[in-house]
């Protein structure tokens, strides 16, 4: 019985090890250029005429910032500091580049410079 319970605890163990560490290999720096919208609207608010919805829908409405890629029709949610977050607001529905890191699983990138794009 000894045996059973201290093999289940290692095994217990070297699964959280596992879990912890997989998220950090899920991380990668990069830059992305894409349309900052957010998650409500997503793909189709990814245009200048929708800038103000999106501003509205963050602010009231519980959505996120986003970040639509056109070359792969993805969608990542985007996280940052205070300042980063304000500066989304004002490239709402513009081509952007962002630098930064992204978790692929969770489909999010962590901002830490964002540039209007052309």
């Amino acid at each position: 019985m000894k045996k059973i319970l201290s093999r289940a605890l290692v095994a217990a163990v070297a699964i959280g090890f596992i879990a912890l560490a997989a998220p950090a290999a899920d991380k990668a720096d990069g830059s992305w250029t894409g349309y900052v919208t957010e998650t409500h609207c997503g793909a189709a608010g990814a245009k200048a005429e929708h800038a103000d919805c999106a501003v509205k829908c963050v602010k009231e409405k519980g959505a996120k910032w986003a970040l639509y890629t056109p070359d792969d029709k993805s969608v990542f949610v985007l996280s940052g500091d205070d300042a980063m977050m304000a500066k989304m607001a004002g490239m709402a529905g513009k081509k952007v580049t962002v630098k930064g890191s992204m978790e692929k699983e969770k489909k999010i990138i962590t901002v830490a410079n964002m540039e209007q794009g052309t």
